[in-house]
């Protein structure tokens, strides 16, 4: 279980934590973005936050996080202690045989530090989602292994696992099939795996199962109690957990001015919304998303978005995490900085790190 409950480090209340979604502003390319993330990583590793997770998300031109297993196989190379993982693969978009290859290699890689975090979305649209799964019959019957779409998670999840796992029963049809690296070829450990959602379905399966859970709190804030309350209500210990292990993401953003932090967050707020309304792009600049001018129904959704997103001083930040933590009982906060160059986000850890006197900053008086 080392491998799933964090320390909390300085005078943070949790563990914290980072996910990235490798995000591409206007003037930008997909090699700035990556090459920023690996700074991140870096700058995690060095001031103790516990994970650093990538998102899946596809057709989306802010972001550049399509394929998680080979941005984690390029962090692996540049980092040393710190966990990585998927936050996460979207399971209904591949074949389960492929993701345990994928995390099994990770996994030989960079041995005892890599966190398998699975969704039940498509992480795209749904015409995306069927030209990755190669069918337009999403969620629809399909005979036996062909069926498809998020319906047939825990059937996908459990599948997934024998292969990690290399014990399919005697007669299955996949019981001469292994996934490699992996068991067949001596013993090793294998990545945890982790379920995360945005409702209840995957609180309570990861409940039931005795699995760790992440809620995606920076996109689904209403939910985030009441599903929080589901997958503890429902847990049954295992193998894996003795007790509930929930981690949360958090839209946060610090700056050395609120200004500057409003200014910053403001641009990945056009950029949901532009989204949302089917005008998906790059994230804007602060200069472009300061000067568009707003609908009235518009600037509520900003505001509304805003409202989930803490931001500000990094006095600010912290205060704002250590309240969502209290509230929420969170066992582990995962913060996610959108904002249009990598500077801001880099300055953003960083900001945190010294609010909470993590290690390898100056202490603050």
């Amino acid at each position: 279980m080392d491998e799933i409950r964090g320390t909390a480090t300085g005078t943070a209340p949790v563990p914290l934590s980072v996910l990235d979604l490798v995000t591409v502003g206007v003037g930008r390319t997909a090699t700035d973005a990556l090459r920023t993330s690996v700074d991140i990583a870096r700058l995690a590793e060095s001031r103790g936050f516990h994970r650093h997770w990538v998102a899946e998300h596809h057709s989306m031109p802010g972001v550049a996080s399509s394929s998680p297993a080979v941005i984690l196989a390029h962090l692996a190379a540049h980092t040393e202690r710190i966990r990585l993982g998927s936050g996460g693969v979207m399971l209904p978009n591949h074949a389960p045989l492929v993701i345990a290859e994928q995390f099994g290699t990770l996994e030989a890689l960079a041995p005892g530090r890599v966190d398998l975090g699975l969704g039940r979305a498509p992480g795209t649209d749904g015409a995306t989602a069927a030209a990755l799964r190669r069918t337009d019959r999403l969620g629809s019957p399909m005979p036996e292994a062909g069926r498809e779409g998020a319906d047939d998670f825990p059937q996908q999840l459990a599948e997934l696992t024998r292969f990690l796992d290399d014990d399919f029963p005697d007669g299955h049809p996949y019981g001469r099939i292994h996934a490699v690296p992996g068991p067949v070829q001596g013993p090793s450990a294998r990545p945890p795996i982790w379920l995360l959602g945005s409702s209840g379905f995957s609180a309570r399966l990861a409940g039931v199962l005795g699995l760790p859970f992440a809620f995606a709190h920076h996109f689904s804030a209403q939910n985030t109690i009441p599903a929080l309350d589901l997958y503890r209500e429902s847990f049954r210990p295992s193998a894996v957990l003795d007790a509930p292990y929930a981690l949360i993401g958090v839209s946060a953003l610090a700056a050395d001015e609120e200004r500057e932090a409003r200014r910053e967050v403001l641009t990945g707020a056009l950029s949901m919304l532009r989204l949302r309304t089917g005008r998906p792009g790059l994230i804007p600049t602060p200069d472009e998303a300061e000067a568009y001018q707003f609908s009235p129904l518009e600037r509520e959704f900003v505001e509304s978005w805003l409202s989930n997103v803490v931001h500000g001083t990094p006095d600010a930040v912290r205060t704002g995490l250590d309240d969502l933590q209290k509230r929420t009982g969170a066992d582990e906060l995962m913060l996610t900085a959108n904002a249009h160059g990598g500077d801001a986000r880099l300055r953003s850890y960083e900001l945190v790190a010294d609010a909470y006197d993590l290690p390898g900053g100056a202490v603050r008086s």
